[in-house]
């Protein structure tokens, strides 16, 4: 029997339904924070066949979800300037920026292009000597390592025109502030993905300082389920603790390869999410010795600090940003999450405060189709997995 039909076999799933039924003696809330787990959830029907005394909720597990506005805003100006070309993933084409999409601006003209990796890029980079290449980097500690081996490579190659926009994040930063914001959270579901490259002890502070539980699961029914009952003992004992179900994937210390590489390249930085705002060291920037290739240092933030007269190069105005400019873009951010908090609920299903049939736009104003907040974009984004599986 194949692993996936291992970990589909009914007769599991059923004993494991079975279990949790009669321990679940009491309420319990748990908060999956990976994309691939919601998308799980939803897809498996899994809240559907847990008892009603059980809820789960989604967090900040979409890495394109809580990307900030002014990134995007960013990425479209540059795309603007003659002779840059914004190479990105392509779930990050159509999240709403405050005027347009970096979909939109390719419709318009705009040198923007869609790579399946770092890679990629790199090539474009390469076979296009004339163009400046920005690479949009986004995603969690699964993506990380492959990123900073990119810049790597491309030093390697001698690139002067490749160019990283980074929006690395980390993912234990913001399971603390979802529980430091006050969300009733029993325990965690963590991301598998991002377990099998950082290892177990991420998350040691969870149940030390907050007595919160952890369990870090597969995204099969069997793993999930498993998971859901591991996390319901927890509780019952009132003995939170970190533990691993996706043990054919996750080792306690990680994948030191990959951790070598990504503390080679890349350093913790203060970054801002969607629905929590700035969280402390939750980012990844380019270190010092890579500037040279950090787009938000060598390009200014806003399409109007650019000089364009010569063929597309920058004024670097931008480089470097200072106090009042930092100052500047927070304000720009909390109005950004002001709008998120309007119609459009993302920022608080990311905090997981609600869910997104909440949401009043869900399924009319916003769809996958014609998305109008970031959480209904990518596969990964609750509003796009509700939407997909009618989930409730």
């Amino acid at each position: 029997m194949k692993i996936t039909e291992a970990f589909r076999e009914k007769g599991r799933v059923d004993r494991l339904l079975a279990n949790i039924r009669r321990e679940a003696s009491g309420d319990y809330v748990f908060m999956e924070v990976c994309g691939g787990h919601t998308n799980a959830i939803q897809g498996f029907g899994i809240p559907g066949l847990l008892p009603g005394n059980i809820r789960l909720i989604s967090g900040p597990g979409c890495p394109v979800c809580v990307t900030s506005k002014s990134y995007i805003d960013h990425a479209v100006s540059l795309a603007s300037v003659p002779g840059v070309v914004i190479a990105t993933f392509g779930d990050l084409l159509r999240v709403p920026g405050s005027n347009g999409s970096l979909e939109r601006a390719k419709a318009s003209g705009s040198g923007v292009t869609m790579v399946y990796s770092v890679n990629e890029a790199i090539n474009l980079a390469e076979s296009n000597r004339d163009k400046k290449i920005v690479f949009l980097a986004i995603g969690f500690e699964t993506t990380a390592p492959g990123n900073a081996a990119g810049v790597l490579e491309a030093g390697g190659r001698g690139l002067p025109n490749f160019f990283v926009l980074s929006a690395q994040k980390v993912m234990p930063p913001a399971m603390r502030a979802v529980v430091e914001g006050g969300t009733l959270v029993n325990g965690f579901i963590c991301p598998g993905h991002v377990s099998a490259v950082t290892g177990s002890g991420i998350y040691e502070f969870l149940p030390r300082e907050f007595g919160t539980g952890c369990v870090i699961s597969g995204f099969e029914p069997v793993d999930i389920l498993l998971s859901v009952l591991m996390l319901v003992r927890q509780v019952n004992q009132e003995s939170p603790r970190v533990e691993v179900e996706y043990a054919r994937a996750v080792r306690p210390e990680g994948n030191l390869k990959a951790l070598k590489i990504m503390d080679q390249v890349f350093v913790r930085a203060d970054d801002w999410w969607r629905g929590f705002g700035i969280i402390p060291e939750s980012g990844l920037q380019l270190k010092p010795e890579y500037e040279s290739m950090d787009a938000g240092k060598v390009f200014p933030a806003f399409a109007d600090a650019f000089t364009d007269a010569d063929g597309g190069e920058a004024a670097n105005k931008g480089a470097g940003q200072g106090a009042d400019e930092g100052a500047e873009d927070g304000a720009y951010e909390a109005a950004g999450d002001a709008a998120d908090e309007g119609a459009c609920i993302c920022g608080r299903i990311l905090r997981g405060t609600a869910s997104p049939p909440e949401c009043p736009l869900f399924g009319t104003g916003c769809t996958p189709e014609n998305p109008a907040g970031a959480c209904m974009v990518s596969a990964e984004g609750a509003c796009f997995a509700y939407f997909k599986y009618g989930g409730s």
